[in-house]
């Protein structure tokens, strides 16, 4: 059995596992480590660490994981006897005794922290981590017999704490095995600690905005990308590098990596929807914007100026809708020449008519309007 502890390569990792038909016991890292929090909850083989307000989502997305990774015998319950159980003095007494300071003082991730170089220093609470952690290890070792722990190579230290537990409180023998960091163009990891960062829960980031990040990713970060996030074979990754470098300008390899992995968390549909609205900015109308769902429709033009407008006074004059009844515009006669210019589309449709009237007819999604002038402005009216 195998323990992955990781954020974001949890997903590649799981999927790695299930295919070569060896299961893991699987924990993802959602705690804090600056308010420990350890309310544990079990799914058989994907053990989830989990804060309480999310074990409530982690039922109704059971059934969801069930059928993904097709194993019927996925069943919630909680979790024997954790780091939850135990008072701070009893952990002390009866973990902490068999590792010493100078074990824990010689870790690099603990050196790097502490040398006259670093300005952060290190809270008690952090250099205790490592025991934690390497506690968990020592359990599911123990109860449940995983012998080997994955995980990013920052995780070295904690990972080989726990392997040194098992070994001197039952004699047992584990394992270790990390690997190199991802990280982001600016230099910085894949982690829920770090600025700009994309979550595989889509209620954090939209399908959309998961889709674009991937779409968007530096050309050498796409080469690199698409071998570690995707389930694509090496004869095909080779062939969409080689294209790739022919004519980047294609961004062949950044679609193929956004929907390869926008596929793999959040399904076809999600990716549709997804692709659908990058193509409705550029080429889109009426009909198309109406297909998106509201999640969608506010991921893609959520950020963009907004002015609210009483239901009652639809229907209302364009004019008066750019000019008077909003500030999309500073004056009517303005709205006169950008409508005649043909700068003005209502829900993605072009207005060439300055007697044309905006109508409850032209709400999308039960609330809005979405107002453009020019090319690349934009506007949503929230109808109250």
């Amino acid at each position: 059995k195998t323990y992955i502890r990781s954020e974001c390569k949890f997903r590649t990792d799981l999927h790695t596992h299930m295919n070569g038909n060896l299961p893991p016991d699987a924990l993802i890292a959602l705690g804090i480590i600056h308010q420990i929090r350890y309310p544990y909850y079990y799914i058989k083989k994907l053990g989830l660490s989990c804060t309480a307000q999310q074990i409530a989502r982690l039922e109704e997305k059971r059934a969801k994981a069930e059928a993904e990774f097709g194993d019927s015998s996925l069943t919630g319950r909680k979790r024997e006897r954790r780091i939850d159980d135990y008072t701070f003095i009893n952990f002390i007494r009866d973990i902490g005794k068999h590792i010493t300071v100078n074990y824990m003082m010689a870790k690099d991730s603990v050196k790097k922290r502490l040398s006259r170089d670093s300005s952060e220093g290190m809270s008690f609470t952090e250099f205790s981590y490592q025991l934690m952690q390497g506690y968990d290890f020592y359990w599911l070792w123990k109860n449940k017999g995983c012998i080997l722990q994955l995980g990013g190579s920052d995780q070295w230290g904690n990972i080989t704490t726990g392997s040194e537990l098992i070994r001197r409180m039952d004699g047992g023998q584990a394992f270790a095995l990390t690997c190199p960091l991802i990280r982001k163009a600016d230099g910085t990891k894949f982690g829920k600690t770090e600025k700009g960062n994309i979550w595989l829960d889509p209620e954090r980031t939209s399908p959309y905005e998961f889709y674009q990040f991937w779409l968007n990713v530096a050309d050498n970060d796409a080469e690199s990308y698409i071998k570690i996030f995707t389930m694509l074979d090496r004869e095909t990754i080779e062939s969409l590098i080689a294209r790739h470098r022919e004519n980047p300008g294609a961004r062949e390899l950044q679609k193929v990596l956004a929907e390869e992995v926008t596929r793999m968390c959040h399904g076809q549909e999600a990716l549709d929807n997804a692709i659908e609205a990058s193509r409705m900015l550029f080429s889109g109308n009426s009909e198309t914007l109406r297909k998106l769902d509201e999640r969608t429709f506010l991921s893609v033009f959520g950020d963009v100026p907004s002015f609210d407008l009483p239901k009652a006074d639809l229907p209302v004059n364009i004019m008066d809708l750019l000019a008077v009844k909003t500030a999309i515009l500073p004056s009517k006669g303005e709205a006169r020449k950008m409508i005649q210019g043909g700068g003005i589309a209502i829900n993605k449709d072009k207005v060439t008519d300055i007697a044309a009237e905006v109508t409850e007819a032209d709400i999308v999604n039960g609330h809005y309007i979405l107002a453009q002038k020019g090319k690349k402005n934009y506007f949503i009216i929230n109808i109250k």
